[in-house]
């Protein structure tokens, strides 16, 4: 059973309709037992990181994240704000992260005559930075739909599976054993995301 994190943060739908494309089927859950007998679970999420951190605490659900990823060993996908609660921290907001991966989130910066603008959206190219299961099978320039202000800084380069050129390198995707984070939206981001998400279910 594939597990999809409701905790008020939005994009649960577009997930759970490409999976259905490849073929499987999820739950869209906030309960506690659902999540600890998942086979495979995902973390969405749009918008701020304090109020993502807040939901999780209000529906009770960052020790059992905590449990089945670190515990069980569950394959858990945290996307765009969900790859960013799986941190220690966030300079958008003051609130502690999961801790599953040690990395921070800073805002992009840029020199005062940078074109570039914030947030970082649209369609970027990423660079696989180490071989992995969840990329198996992806051939060709892979591109991904990104829509972020703030992107990780991990301590550990051993962590950092995609790298993404925006003004200058940083990690698109990250890892940790059973854990992984996509910056990129792979439910926007047609055949290549979903490739990505059958690999995350079929083969991690």
């Amino acid at each position: 059973m594939i597990a999809v994190i409701n905790y008020g943060m939005g994009n649960t739908g577009s997930i759970v309709n490409m999976l259905h494309k490849i073929g499987e089927e999820a739950v869209v859950t906030e309960d506690k037992n659902v999540l600890e007998e998942a086979d495979k679970i995902i973390l969405p999420g749009v918008g701020a990181f304090d109020h993502g951190m807040e939901n999780l605490h209000e529906k009770d659900l960052v020790s059992t994240i905590q449990k089945v990823t670190t515990e069980k060993g569950t394959p858990f996908l945290g996307i765009c704000l969900g790859m960013q609660l799986l941190g220690k921290r966030s300079e958008e907001g003051n609130s502690e992260g999961l801790g599953l991966i040690p990395f921070e989130s800073i805002r992009f910066r840029f020199d005062a005559d940078s074109a570039l603008k914030i947030p970082h959206m649209g369609w970027d190219v990423v660079e696989f930075e180490q071989e992995d299961k969840i990329l198996s099978d992806l051939q060709g320039t892979q591109r991904y739909y990104f829509v972020h202000s703030y992107h990780a800084v991990c301590e550990d380069a051993q962590n950092i599976l995609m790298t993404c050129e925006y003004g200058y390198r940083f990690p698109a995707a990250v890892k940790k054993d059973n854990i992984y984070g996509f910056q990129f939206h792979p439910e926007k981001s047609h055949k290549f995301g979903m490739k990505l998400l059958e690999n995350f279910v079929r083969r991690v």
